[in-house]
């Protein structure tokens, strides 16, 4: 393929600005489907969780073509969490598709990704997003954004960026907004137009840096990565870097190009493509594919650390192994191995006083992401609450903070401030204006932990928060959890409706009757602070003689389910989160 016609573009943005509609426009209106062809929206999004929660959790690759050029697309989670995905594929890019919503203009992850972008010196093309909307106010996001650009220090040349109005849900893009909707052509061209064609002398011996990893079932695992010298052809013989500067060869057994979401068998590929490349069973991110007689390896790409960390322990409840096929722990250990071949931000430990591992990640969503996968693959365990991870830096304990903005309507802005400053949030700046207030924080990562449901609980539902990683700074003192304790089951049993109606005075409930519990499982919230060691088995008690009122009906309360992020943030560092396929339970540490 003619190196001067290969475009590579990241796509980056906040979470729900719509990304993954517009890739669907730019493949739609490429001509890469058939008119009567029945494509699935939000193509790239092909996790069940993604297309469930309406977020981008991997990163992924797809490819159009368009008058004769190849448009490589890499799409890039817009959460945080997942941000040590955004650095290790930004990589494979020549320039950056930079996605804001023009009602809300950037977020707290568009800076944090178009940092990121920046860092690298990729050029980048702004792309104001749902103009159609009736309170979109485009030219104010367009000052926005260039504010942040400035705020990020971008040289010269990036500062005059190029500009594309566009309406990925109606499938049209503008020049100007005075211009009449049509197609997305002009940003297509925009994107031919302002990104470089990559560089790299075919000539040289190969370069290619893995950056991200798909698993085939006939191939095993495939590395994907640019090519950024030299050909690749099957067969061939390379020797593979590993980051430890070790040498290992292997034969290329098949090479994928992109063809929309789709992979395409090629038999060589030159600079600048990005393929998919089978060959070594046990590639991880980061390692280096290269000639063997003039080995060039390039350097990996630098991560930043995790800030949250839990323990994953075997599940050893009374129900253990009722639902999972995977419940030991030798498998528990493969399972969390494995992820972080492909998840770099991830680290996996072996815990020094107990059986289990110590998990850390970017944040809750991202451990909690993949203990929803690991559900879902018929597993069992149990996890703790989150920690954040801690450092001893310039003599003293620093812990991670975030910078958090949040969006809510002036009738809650008290209870919502109220209840930042209880977690030791510090307030920095405030913005009111059409009846809604935009709130910013720096608040320790701890305070953030369960924060979410009490936000959405206080403004009705109405609130949206964002955060990112800020650093690290003094540790803030004591951040209390929950104030209540738990109701405690005393001894298994299967939970009757008239047992739950009496207790229903002692507090919040968490189960229905006839569930079957077991002894020290949680079955709801104390409305005091103190745990109280409940029987929900407990029957009426029957005798000959019929009184008055003696059969009134027992009417419960519909019981609280709560999510997994709630499960998690819920607990305290006494208790369990039991997970399996079918059920997900709180519980007390035995012992």
């Amino acid at each position: 393929m003619n190196q001067n016609k290969i475009r590579n573009i990241a796509i980056i943005a906040h979470v729900d600005h719509g990304k993954t509609t517009l890739v669907d426009q730019l493949f739609r209106q490429s001509g890469m489907f058939r008119d009567n062809q029945n494509v699935a929206e939000r193509l790239m999004d092909s996790m069940d969780l993604e297309r469930e929660r309406g977020i981008t959790i991997a990163s992924k690759n797809g490819s159009f073509t368009y008058q004769g050029f190849s448009i490589n697309i890499i799409d890039t989670p817009g959460h945080a969490d997942f941000g040590g995905q955004v650095e290790r594929v930004l990589k494979m890019a020549d320039a950056a598709l930079l996605l804001v919503d023009a009602q809300e203009g950037p977020m707290p992850q568009t800076y944090f990704v178009l940092k990121k972008a920046l860092v690298l010196g990729l050029p980048i093309i702004v792309v104001i997003n749902k103009i159609d909307k009736p309170a979109a106010r485009p030219d104010w996001v367009l000052d926005q954004v260039f504010d942040l650009f400035v705020k990020l220090n971008a040289p010269d040349h990036i500062l005059d960026f190029p500009v594309v109005y566009a309406s990925a849900r109606d499938g049209y893009a503008l020049n100007d907004l005075n211009d009449p909707p049509e197609s997305v052509e002009p940003l297509i061209k925009k994107i031919i137009t302002h990104t470089p064609a990559p560089s790299g002398n075919p000539d040289d011996p190969l370069q290619l840096l893995v950056n991200s990893i798909d698993y085939s079932p006939y191939l095993g695992r495939l590395g994907i990565g640019k090519i950024t010298s030299g050909t690749l052809n099957i067969n061939k013989e390379i020797v593979v870097v590993r980051r430890d500067g070790s040498l290992v060869p292997a034969r290329i057994t098949k090479v994928y190009r992109f063809d929309g979401n789709q992979k395409t068998a090629t038999d060589v590929a030159g600079t600048g493509e990005i393929v998919a490349v089978a060959g070594m069973d046990d590639v991880t991110v980061g390692v280096t594919y290269t000639d063997p007689d003039d080995p060039r390896p390039l350097p990996p790409m630098e991560i930043d650390p995790p800030t949250i960390t839990m323990n994953f322990i075997p599940n050893d409840s009374p129900f253990s192994g009722r639902d999972g096929s995977f419940v030991t722990s030798r498998q528990l250990e493969e399972r969390l191995r494995r992820e972080t071949f492909s998840d770099v931000a991830l680290v996996v430990e072996d815990l020094p006083d107990a059986v289990g591992y110590k998990v850390s990640g970017r944040g809750e969503l991202h451990l909690s992401i993949l203990i929803e996968r690991m559900r879902r693959e018929d597993y069992e365990f149990q996890v703790t609450r989150p920690q954040v991870i801690m450092k001893t830096l310039d003599g003293g304990m620093q812990e991670p903070y975030e910078e958090l903005t949040v969006d809510v309507e002036e009738l809650y802005m008290g209870a919502v401030i109220e209840r930042l400053g209880m977690r030791k949030g510090q307030l920095r700046e405030m913005n009111q204006g059409d009846g809604m207030a935009r709130i910013i924080y720096r608040i320790p990562t701890r305070g953030l932990l369960g924060f979410r449901s009490e936000f959405m609980t206080i403004t009705k539902g109405m609130g949206i928060m964002n955060y990112v990683f800020s650093g690290y700074g003094p540790h803030a003192g004591d951040i209390r959890n929950r104030k209540n304790g738990a109701l405690v089951v005393k001894q298994a049993c299967t939970s009757v409706a008239y047992a739950l109606f009496n207790l229903q005075d002692r507090g919040k409930l968490f189960c229905g009757p006839g569930e079957d519990l077991y002894a020290g499982q949680i079955i709801g919230e104390h409305s005091r602070e103190n745990d109280l060691v409940v029987n929900p088995a407990k029957g009426k008690k029957l005798t000959n003689i019929r009184a008055a009122g003696s059969d009134d009906t027992v009417i419960l309360t519909a019981p609280i389910i709560m999510s997994l992020e709630e499960c998690i943030a819920y607990i305290n560092d006494d208790e369990l989160v039991e997970m399996t396929p079918k059920a997900i339970r709180l519980r007390k540490r035995p012992g």
